[in-house]
């Protein structure tokens, strides 16, 4: 799966609070459980010589319920490699009476500025442990640096674990922008639409 994406993938789980990584206590928000994610699209919205872009991605069903199974496919590619001190600006939005409004960055959730990016996949997945399957039969890495080329996961199954959110990033259509930057240049840009539903 290419870098980029991977990046973009797991600092939208992170924001969601996939394992619980945010402690929201300080605010004492509500939080709720997430049931199904439907509707989901992509697409680059970067400029056209951006050197990371998604070719493909698929994921089914429609909706997903969670927690379930989750079968994606991918593939991009990225003229340069990935490194260290990678820059994330994920912008999250939310639609009300069709138009998109801005959530603000709370807590490391909303719209907020990564200083770098290769952290939230440390988050994800632990260093020195071997990348989950069915990255590891693939040969596809997990952590940076991701090497320039090209990547690709073939049809294959996750399991979605149970996943609680604050009670505001629920029940809506949503729509997250991750930009992808090294010192000051834009390297890619993937924009996901999806509805989410609480239980």
């Amino acid at each position: 799966m290419d870098g980029f994406l991977k990046l973009i993938l797991a600092a939208s789980v992170v924001l969601m609070g996939v394992r619980n990584q945010v402690d929201c206590s300080s605010f004492n928000m509500k939080r709720v459980s997430l049931a199904k994610v439907s509707g989901f699209s992509w697409k680059n919205c970067g400029e056209p010589d951006d050197p990371a872009v998604l070719k493909s991605m698929s994921l089914s069903p429609d909706p997903i319920s969670i927690p379930g199974t989750l079968t994606a496919s991918a593939s991009g590619s990225t003229q340069v490699q990935l490194e260290s001190k990678l820059s994330l600006n994920l912008t999250l939005e939310k639609e009300v009476a069709m138009i998109w409004v801005k959530i603000p960055c709370v807590d490391e959730l909303g719209s907020c500025h990564y200083n770098n990016a290769c952290d939230l996949l440390d988050q994800l997945f632990p260093a020195g442990q071997d990348c989950p399957e069915p990255l590891h039969s693939y040969g596809l890495p997990c952590h940076c640096p991701f090497k320039a080329g090209s990547y690709s996961l073939p049809s294959s199954d996750f399991d979605v674990p149970y996943l609680d959110l604050p009670y505001w990033m629920t029940n809506g259509k949503y729509r997250v922008q991750g930009v992808l930057g090294h010192e000051g240049k834009e390297l890619g840009c993937l924009q996901v639409t999806l509805c989410i539903e609480s239980s």
